[in-house]
């Protein structure tokens, strides 16, 4: 099939079929997953701290750096 074969005003008809409620839902996902990621990357970050500073969990959390 060559480029010259292809009708243009249906794939621009066909675009605007999609639904924008699915595309900002996914989106969503995609941000809430990410926040997660980022919050588990927080939290072995700090716990890597600990352990290097020769804290244990309980003095960690006693200390109130871990809840």
């Amino acid at each position: 099939m060559s480029i010259n074969s292809l009708d243009f005003s249906d794939m621009a008809d066909a675009t605007h079929k999609w639904d924008q409620q699915d595309e900002t839902g996914s989106s969503a996902k995609v941000s809430a997953n990410k926040r997660q990621q980022a919050a588990a990357r927080r939290r072995i970050e700090m716990l890597r701290d600990i352990r290097e500073c020769g804290l244990t969990i309980e003095e960690a959390k006693e200390l109130g750096l871990l809840h």
